[in-house]
C-alpha cells in the first residue's frame, strides 16, 4: 500500500467489489486514512473475510439491483449519518466473440457495470446534495475506449461509464459534488494468467501492471476535498499504456 496522502477521518466511504483486487486495495487504503468504510460485494463469505482483515464494514449486496443499493445506503447513512465518498468498482466479465454472445451474457455484464454504477449514485445523490458534499470516483476501462476483441458487453458497459460520469458531473456540480472516473491498468486475478509475451503489449512504456494499491493513490487523490476542482476527468492510471 502506498503512502497515504489525504486525511479521510470522519468520512464514510462505500467501495463496491470490494471483496479482492483493486477493490480491497481501496478499501484498506480508505480504513487507513481514517474513513469508515462500507464495502460491498455479491460473494458474502470472501466480503466478510476481507472486511475483518482490513477493518471495513461488509455489507453484501447485488449491485445491480434496487433494492440492494438502496439497503446499503440507507445502512451506511443509519450508522453514520451520512455518506461522502462513492466507489464504483464492482464489475464481471464474460467475455465471447459478438456473435457467440448471449442475452444473458450482454444484460448481466451492463447491469452490474453500468447498471450498478447508476444505481447507487441515484441512491446517494438525494444525500450529497443535502450534505453539498460528495466524491464520486467510477471505474471504466481502456477497452470502453478503443474496444477489444471478445468483450463487446464489456467495451459498451465501460463506454458507458464515461458518459454517464460526465453527466453526474454536470448534474450534481451545484451541489459540491465532483464524479471523476479513472482508467485502471493493474495486476488482478483477471491479469495473471496473461502470457509473458503478451505483458509489454499490455502494459505501456513502464512495462508492467501496477500493483491495485497504486490506484487507490489515484482514487483517494480525486476523492479529496483537495480535488473539489476536478470533475468530469477520466483518468489513466495505466503506465502510458493509452498514449
Amino acid at each position: 500500500m502506498g503512502n497515504i496522502t489525504f486525511d479521510f477521518t470522519g468520512k464514510s466511504v462505500i467501495v463496491t467489489g470490494a471483496a479482492r483486487g483493486i477493490g480491497q486495495a481501496l478499501a484498506a487504503h480508505f480504513v487507513s486514512a481514517g474513513a469508515t468504510v462500507f464495502m460491498v460485494d455479491f460473494d458474502k463469505d470472501e466480503l466478510e473475510s476481507a472486511a475483518r482483515e482490513i477493518g471495513g464494514i461488509a455489507v453484501a449486496a447485488d449491485v445491480g439491483a434496487t433494492e440492494d443499493v438502496d439497503r446499503v445506503v440507507s445502512t451506511v447513512v443509519a450508522e453514520t449519518g451520512r455518506v461522502d465518498i462513492l466507489i464504483n468498482n464492482a464489475g464481471i466479465l464474460r467475455d465471447k466473440v459478438l456473435w457467440k454472445l448471449t442475452d444473458d451474457d450482454w444484460d448481466q455484464v451492463l447491469r452490474v457495470h453500468a447498471g450498478g454504477t447508476f444505481k447507487f449514485i441515484r441512491a446517494c445523490a438525494p444525500h450529497f446534495r443535502v450534505q453539498e458534499f460528495g466524491r464520486i470516483v467510477n471505474i471504466t476501462s481502456y477497452t470502453g475506449l478503443h474496444g477489444n476483441r471478445g468483450q463487446a458487453n464489456y467495451a459498451t458497459a465501460k463506454a458507458g461509464i464515461i458518459g454517464l460520469t460526465k453527466t453526474a458531473a454536470k448534474e450534481l456540480a451545484a451541489f459540491g459534488v465532483t464524479v471523476n472516473a479513472i482508467s485502471p491498468n493493474a495486476a488482478t486475478r483477471m491479469t495473471a494468467s496473461i502470457p509473458d509475451e503478451k505483458i509489454a503489449e499490455l502494459t505501456g512504456p513502464i512495462s508492467r501492471f501496477a500493483d491495485p494499491s497504486e490506484m487507490a493513490d489515484a482514487i483517494a487523490f480525486l476523492a479529496s476535498e483537495e480535488a473539489g476542482y476536478i470533475t468530469g476527468v477520466v483518468l489513466p492510471v495505466d503506465g502510458g499504456v493509452s498514449m
